[in-house]
């Protein structure tokens, strides 16, 4: 009988505020990639039969590591590596629009610090890892849609209060 090892599950979040990316740099009390800057997440730890156990572990994550809460949730990408453990990982990340609150290391075993920078930023900067700044140009696609997609809604919604303002108006005068 082949024993299977059970990979380990990761979700993270790319938080974005306005035009900014929330980051993280880890502790150096961590095990896993210590002093190492990346978005904020954490393992799935929850067993049984649980819904949404994805979005529910990045939410707990979230708030646990920066103090936040986010919306908006859209699967972006999976990958996965081995941790220094060789311990296989699934990482799962989704986009995320901040929500509430103001983000900060909660927990000095875990975050040694938070920054909000552009994505553009995150590129240039020779102290993000590769698979960091890779991530942010896709979340950042995704980001940018949406925010077209927002405003187009809101130029729809006002071509439809102005029509319907010129209709009142004509209906008064006929």
């Amino acid at each position: 009988m082949v024993h299977k090892k059970w990979n380990i599950v990761n979700v993270e979040a790319a938080i974005y505020k306005e035009d900014q990316w929330l980051l993280m740099k880890r502790s150096e009390k961590e095990e896993h990639g210590p002093g190492l800057i990346t978005l904020v997440g954490g393992k799935v730890e929850e067993m049984g039969s649980i819904s949404d156990i994805l979005e529910k572990t990045l939410y707990r994550e979230v708030m646990e590591e920066v103090g936040i809460e986010v919306q908006n949730l859209h699967y972006l990408e999976s990958k996965a590596f081995l941790t220094g453990n060789n311990e296989p990982v699934v990482d799962i990340v989704f986009v995320c629009e901040h929500k509430n609150g103001e983000a900060k290391a909660v927990d000095e075993n875990e975050v040694a610090e938070i920054f909000w920078m552009r994505a553009l930023d995150i590129i240039l900067n020779k102290e993000i890892p590769y698979f960091v700044k890779e991530t942010i140009e896709k979340a950042e696609m995704v980001r940018i849609e949406k925010m077209k997609q927002k405003k187009l809604a809101i130029a729809e919604q006002m071509q439809g209060e102005q029509a319907s303002s010129a209709k009142k108006y004509r209906i008064r005068f006929l």
